[in-house]
């Protein structure tokens, strides 16, 4: 059974933005590869994938690996990514599905719902959904993947606090969906301006820690060649 490449890419990803291998820390394949139960093939193309995302750098020497961003980098993609959600929205605005806007509301609702009892660590990964089903919506592929790679780092690189009200941020939401769901591309492009930028003020550089363990395990049955 070969493991895909891009398998292998995502499970070391999700440990680089999980803190499970710190900035600077080193990556062999061997390694890797032992520890995901693979051949050091889809590891070498993984870490190839990863190095063009910015996850991952080669060091003459070292080898590759993880990535020590700036914090003027850090700081540069909260505002590529103020720039790009409000396209993305104002193309879902026009491309939108039905399907799209089934979700959007359905998350809109859990949403409003979770704030209302206080439930925050739900919060999170509804809005975490709803920011990718928003992207989606654009049918840009393009844009979809770079908004992808976005999140991916901002989570890494960045630590977010609650917000103090959370029942108006939702209410952001709400507006966003409804002026996605008329079709008012400048509209949903101006809520989505507005609502990043009060988002992005919530977010706090992560300081470097320890390694940790991970639970990743992508050699599973589920795996096909």
């Amino acid at each position: 059974m070969r493991i895909p490449a891009h398998t292998v890419c995502t499970a070391i990803r999700d440990d680089i933005v999980s803190g499970v291998f710190e900035p600077g820390g080193r990556l062999t394949e061997e390694l890797l590869a032992r520890r995901y139960g693979v051949s050091r093939v889809p590891v070498r193309e993984a870490l190839r994938t990863l190095e063009s995302e910015g996850f991952v750098t080669t060091r003459r020497h070292a080898g590759a690996c993880v990535a020590e961003p700036t914090e003027e980098e850090a700081a540069d993609l909260l505002e590529i990514r103020r720039l790009l959600e409000p396209l993305g929205a104002a193309r879902a605005a026009r491309r939108r599905t039905e399907a799209h806007l089934k979700v959007l509301r359905g998350l809109v609702r859990l949403g409003q719902e979770r704030a209302r009892r206080g439930q925050g660590e739900d919060l999170r990964s509804l809005g975490g959904w709803f920011h990718e089903t928003l992207a989606q919506a654009s049918g840009s592929p393009g844009l979809i993947t770079l908004l992808t790679q976005l999140r991916h780092k901002i989570t890494w690189m960045y630590a977010v606090e609650q917000p103090t009200r959370p029942v108006e941020s939702w209410a952001e939401h709400g507006a966003i969906v409804d002026a996605v769901a008329r079709g008012d591309a400048d509209r949903a492009r101006t809520l989505t301006a507005l609502h990043a930028e009060r988002a992005a003020a919530a977010h706090r550089l992560r300081r470097p820690e320890r390694v940790r363990t991970s639970q990743h395990a992508v050699n599973t049955a589920g795996v096909r060649n």
